[in-house]
């Protein structure tokens, strides 16, 4: 008697134990018997979806509510899916409840066998994700909002800046100086290089980071197309072992990138060129990167991003390296100039010119 009476108490500590347990749990949670009554269930469940433990307890899941669970997918789970692999994670249901609407739950069951393996159980964790469900949808609402809106912008910045570089040449048209003439031409020149890289951005998505080399491939390619045309002792090549940066300074990249071809196209060749090139190198390893411009012209002239009054092309190139926090290097002789800007977030910022 006395070891029927310990195992008694045990029992009864256990079970007590177990319902202290389900009551505590914060999300619903249903304990079923192999015939999928309800043995008991959490306060949690009681409160979410307006039940009560007299009419819960004792009855089949499927009649609880008038039969508000009798839901298919929900039979899938506990008489095919639990049966065969015992547990079960993350089993999205969608439901219509007559007392608190549409629901998105989250289910997690798990079988529990008996040691005599004559009974069984199965815990159903309930997991009401319709809040969060409805917030992701209205988040990838708002992106593609925010998509239209940003191809909406582009799409009247391009404009906007194919109308200014339209009307810069019309009055370089009209002027009768030939130095104004020549400013305005530059200006029209700044203008169109400006709309190309945006083009050439919001055709790679820029959003997050872009690969460098893709990216400069097209804009050259645009560069090369409108700048030298048919001209074959031209040609303009962009290699190196990539990387990606993030699009702000992917803009500036191609700002400077354009600049430079810009300039090796105006100054380093001239009528009697046969075998021009210019050679654009990209080169990044995490957030270094090195940028490099060079052609086999006739150079440029020495410190010409040193002059007090230096010119539009290089005051752009010497505001965007400074933006970048890249390191400017010229190199220019016989053999041609070459321009490069290093971004070494371990090393301080330093302009370099060499003859």
């Amino acid at each position: 008697m006395p070891i029927l009476r310990d195992q008694l108490t045990n029992l009864q500590n256990a079970c007590a134990f177990a319902e202290a347990i389900v009551a505590t749990v914060r999300e619903p949670l249903v304990v079923l018997d192999q015939d999928l009554r309800v043995v008991a269930a959490s306060r949690s469940f009681y409160s979410r979806f307006k039940v009560d433990a007299d009419n819960t307890e004792g009855r089949l899941l499927y009649e609880l509510g008038d039969g508000q669970w009798d839901i298919p997918a929900l039979r899938v789970l506990l008489e095919k899916i639990i049966p065969e692999r015992g547990v079960i994670e993350d089993y999205e249901v969608e439901h219509e409840f007559p007392n608190i609407g549409h629901r998105t739950m989250l289910l997690d069951a798990r079988q529990v066998l008996h040691e005599d393996s004559s009974r069984r159980n199965i815990l159903l964790g309930i997991e009401d994700v319709t809040d969060r469900r409805i917030l992701e949808r209205e988040k990838d609402e708002l992106l593609q909002q925010k998509d239209v809106l940003l191809g909406e912008m582009q799409h009247r910045i391009a404009n906007s800046l194919q109308i200014i570089a339209s009307i810069i040449l019309m009055k370089a048209r009209t002027v009768d100086s030939e130095e104004t003439r020549q400013h305005l031409h530059d200006a029209h020149k700044r203008v169109v290089s400006i709309a190309t890289v945006q083009k050439h951005l919001h055709s790679s998505a820029a959003v997050g980071r872009i690969d460098v080399i893709p990216y400069l491939s097209e804009l050259c390619q645009a560069l090369a197309s409108s700048m030298i045309g048919d001209n074959n002792s031209i040609s303009m090549n962009v290699t190196g072992k990539g990387g990606a940066v993030t699009s702000r300074n992917a803009e500036s990249i191609g700002l400077v990138t354009t600049e430079l071809v810009i300039n090796s196209l105006k100054h380093a060749f001239n009528d009697e060129t046969k075998d021009g090139r210019i050679n654009v190198v990209f080169d990044g390893s995490g957030p270094d990167w090195t940028l490099s411009v060079s052609d086999n012209g006739i150079g440029s002239p020495k410190g010409v991003f040193d002059k007090a009054k230096a010119g539009l092309g290089s005051g752009i190139v010497k505001a965007l390296a400074k933006q970048l926090e890249a390191r400017l290097a010229t190199t220019s002789g016989s053999q041609g100039t070459s321009v490069s800007l290093t971004h070494d977030a371990a090393a301080p910022v330093k302009n370099i010119q060499a003859a």
